[in-house]
């Protein structure tokens, strides 16, 4: 098989190229490294099934060429991450949705018709007061011209109409996948993340800083079982023209996540409260429960976790084990 990802040397796509690479497939990567790193795909850069390049989305002039090419696409290229996403609100619409609609545009014209699998997200439900999230909730969305913080979510859901409406008009097999809160190896806290950003501060014993009141609940779902369940949503027919949760539907607070990492790490660090307003900015409306339904990706596909949070946690700390060693070194 042939796969082209975009966004390949993200924290996501940077795991799916590895994925493919050991299933023998060949991978064709491409990423602007706003956010993806070299780094991510040092391990299997020589592969020789693998190629790289650097590009933007909305410019790269061999998309073309590599579409006619290959049997699937990951469209995972996107601004992601609170603190970018209210940074660079301009950069959030413009890659998200015009390179979402320049990769289904080539995807339909190129002979080979690949399967294409476009990454949403769960911030398309919005601030909705459910404890556990189904496709077929009505979805609410704070446009207040004020602030762009929910430009992110306007822009997912954008790229998810224009997924369905490809797949309508151009018989163009695409599945569009709402991820949530995917975590693990290669994933950077710099932007917002919170579990790496939890993982890193416990680890240094850094204050483990937590914000909001830490009620919050998310769901984290291992990068592994996250690859996975997008490979057979890829191979499952029957996924065609749909929209699917992604994740894990066991629920945590954010403090207890806190104090889950600080056991796990075995970490003296104490943990802080930082209110949103000094996080983001005064009148930032935080999301209180985000929790996947995963009835319809257990309908399509066979699929189980297979990996634990604490698993997760556990991987993150041992990839931070030299970033530590590190620090005591010159500390």
């Amino acid at each position: 098989m042939r796969v082209l990802i975009t966004g390949g040397a993200g924290f996501i796509g940077s795991h799916l190229a590895e994925f493919h690479l050991e299933r023998g497939d060949e991978v064709h990567a491409v990423d602007d490294l706003s956010t993806g790193t070299l780094e991510n795909v040092a391990l299997f850069r020589e592969h020789p099934g693998f190629r790289f390049d650097r590009a933007d989305i909305r410019t790269w002039e061999g998309l073309t060429e590599a579409l006619s090419k290959v049997d699937r696409v990951y469209h995972m290229a996107a601004v992601v991450g609170m603190f970018r996403v209210l940074a660079e609100p301009e950069a959030v619409l413009s890659t998200n949705v015009a390179g979402t609609e320049r990769v289904l545009r080539c995807a339909a014209e190129a002979g080979s018709r690949p399967r294409v699998l476009v990454a949403s997200s769960s911030e398309v439900y919005g601030p909705v007061g459910t404890h556990r999230l189904d496709e077929t909730d009505a979805l609410l969305v704070h446009c207040d011209t004020a602030k762009t913080q929910w430009n992110y979510a306007l822009s997912k859901l954008a790229c998810e109409a224009l997924g369905i409406t490809y797949a309508g008009s151009f018989d163009l097999p695409v599945t569009i996948a709402r991820l949530f809160n995917t975590t693990g190896t290669r994933q950077s806290g710099r932007y917002g993340m919170v579990v790496p950003r939890f993982v890193r501060q416990a680890a240094l014993g850094e204050p483990i800083t937590v914000f909001g009141d830490g009620l919050q609940t998310r769901s984290f779902c291992h990068v592994a079982d996250t690859v996975r369940a997008l490979h057979l949503l890829c191979e499952a027919e029957a996924a065609e023209g749909e929209i699917v949760n992604v994740g894990n539907d066991r629920a945590i607070t954010i403090i207890d996540l806190a104090n889950l990492v600080r056991e796990l790490a075995r970490s003296a660090s104490p943990v802080i409260f930082v209110p949103d307003s000094e996080a983001y900015y005064r009148g930032f409306m935080g999301i209180r429960h985000r929790k996947p339904a995963l009835d319809k990706l257990k309908r399509l596909v066979d699929f189980e976790h297979e990996n634990t949070l604490e698993d997760t946690i556990s991987d993150l700390l041992a990839a931070a084990r030299p970033a530590v060693e590190r620090a005591g070194a010159t500390g």
